[in-house]
């Protein structure tokens, strides 16, 4: 029996022109939805990427048409054209622009959150309104038209309506914000004085070196580091003031038993 050669299989090539038919016939269907740029609404022009179209400025997009934006009186177009704004000095109300009330000692203030005006330098506001800002003695004004309107001096701190001087003892020190006080390193804040800090035996000054702790494998125990005491498959902890049970054992009174 003669077995004939076997044939190598045809590698079937689909072509460009058959795949742009396919795709001709898909978006024909519906099957494939795209916008069509080929035609442009009027006062429209295609987006950045070609792939789409997007109205030209001063118009803006109602349904497939582009439709003029109509700007009110005492407004303008923003920068993207895409909707309008009013004129500083106004605000804007239902599809206009209404001109703001300014009250005396402020000026117009285009802001989003205010009320379209800004009290001036010195004064405050209040009641819908600006009243006259008085800054007492040992403070500063500060620019500001919602709040006091003025800060104490360093060195002072608020009390009421008034400045009154912070009193730093012996071996004290004003801190950055000047209305506070601390310790020096190696001494501790007590009422209104700084005393020195008794480190006990097995202890060290904190980081700040405003009090102490105690040293690792010892724990504090009122004014003293006592040793700790670590039992049989246990290990002193990341802490260092204490311990943990290894792996197959848990902690019960002050043994580690087998899981």
């Amino acid at each position: 029996m003669r077995i004939e050669p076997r044939q190598p299989q045809r590698r079937q090539y689909i072509s460009l022109a058959h795949l742009f038919l396919a795709a001709s016939l898909l978006t024909a269907s519906g099957t494939v939805s795209s916008q069509d740029v080929s035609v442009l609404p009027v006062n429209a022009h295609t987006s950045r990427y070609g792939s789409s179209w997007e109205c030209s400025r001063g118009f803006r997009r109602v349904e497939e048409a582009c439709v003029a934006i109509k700007v009110p009186a005492n407004a303008y177009l923003n920068s993207f054209g895409s909707d309008w704004d009013c004129n500083r000095g106004y605000r804007k109300v239902d599809q206009g622009c209404k001109a703001v009330k300014v009250p005396a000692d402020a000026h117009p203030d285009d802001e989003p959150f205010s009320p379209g005006w800004q009290c001036d330098r010195g004064y405050r506001e209040a009641s819908g309104g600006c009243t006259h800002i008085v800054v007492p003695a040992n403070a500063y004004s500060a620019d500001s038209s919602y709040s006091r309107g003025w800060e104490c001096d360093r060195g002072y701190r608020l009390e009421g309506e008034k400045c009154t001087a912070v009193r730093v003892p012996a071996n004290g020190f004003l801190l950055r914000a000047g209305d506070e006080w601390a310790c020096e390193r190696g001494l501790m804040k007590r009422a209104d004085a700084c005393m020195p800090v008794e480190v006990p035996a097995n202890g060290y000054l904190d980081a700040r070196g405003n009090d102490w702790k105690c040293e690792r494998g010892f724990r504090q125990e009122d004014s003293r580091c006592v040793a700790l005491l670590v039992p049989a498959s246990a290990y002193i902890d990341y802490s260092g003031n204490g311990w943990t049970c290894v792996e197959g054992f848990r902690k019960q009174g002050g043994a580690c038993i087998p899981n």
